[in-house]
């Protein structure tokens, strides 16, 4: 029997990875070079600004204000921190586990809960947006804070922080569009993995009720461990992880620049 040929590994940044599996997508590493990439997202406009700084002297700085920036990289470290806290503590990614000492009213509560599990993505889409939103303003905040420190440190500094402003301006409407498609491939992603929880509950109830025609009068009543078992948090579970996973990685990739803006300001 001939097999599919098996899919090439992705190298790259998490996100891309995470992106590829969940939306069953063999995707090939691109052979065109990053900066003819890049130039496919610049308008005329765009390239114009870019063209402006470039060219431009660079501006004069007040002396006496260089700053080793261990001040910023803390703010950095502390803003990178409380992301991700909000992605991992989210009431819908990551519901509150019971305590310790209730741990008999939490699973009589779990068999009671389950048919209220959520039957759409709306909620989830609902989460993933708001986290999405929170991370643009707050990042977006700190570059801005960073470029304004960094033009105070030199004319070379100054000039690399006007670069990433017309940068910022350049690919922001793009990146929130590419990124703006996430949801949407996770809701067909939770619709998969509903379906294949469902199929699989009623392949287990047809096993089962086979078994319980084929006993005897005395046998009637099927024993426990023939009973379809209830995996729907399975796959919530699965789906929340997977759901945190990508929200994870998509603070790593928008928080690059940031990085890059905090390595230059601690460069001496």
């Amino acid at each position: 029997m001939a097999h599919p040929p098996p899919r090439t590994a992705l190298s790259g940044p998490a996100l891309v990875r995470l992106l590829a599996r969940i939306g069953e997508t063999d995707v090939q590493a691109s052979q065109q070079p990053l900066a003819d990439r890049l130039s496919q997202w610049l308008g005329w406009t765009d390239a114009i600004g870019l063209s402006t700084v470039l060219s431009a002297p660079a501006p004069a700085v007040a002396t006496g204000v260089r700053a080793d920036g261990e001040d910023e990289a803390q703010r950095c470290l502390n803003l990178r921190s409380a992301l991700s806290k909000a992605i991992v503590t989210d009431a819908v990614l990551a519901p509150p586990r019971p305590q310790p000492g209730h741990a008999r009213h939490a699973r009589v509560q779990q068999v009671q809960e389950a048919p209220d599990m959520p039957a759409d993505y709306a909620m989830f889409r609902q989460s993933y947006l708001a986290l999405q939103q929170k991370m643009e303003a707050d990042i977006g905040d700190l570059r801005t804070r960073l470029r304004n420190r960094l033009a105070a440190q030199s004319s070379a500094m100054a000039k690399l922080a006007a670069l990433d402003a017309v940068m910022e301006r350049s690919l922001s409407v793009r990146e929130r569009t590419l990124l703006g498609t996430v949801p949407g491939l996770l809701g067909k992603y939770f619709e998969r993995l509903r379906k294949a929880d469902q199929a699989a509950g009623a392949a287990q109830a047809a096993e089962a009720a086979k078994a319980t025609e084929a006993e005897t009068d005395a046998e009637a009543e099927a024993p426990a461990e023939t009973q379809p078992q209830n995996t729907s948090g399975a796959w919530l579970a699965t789906f929340r992880k997977d759901m945190q996973s990508l929200l994870l990685a998509e603070l790593d990739v928008r928080f690059q620049p940031v990085e890059g803006l905090l390595a230059a300001l601690r460069a001496r």
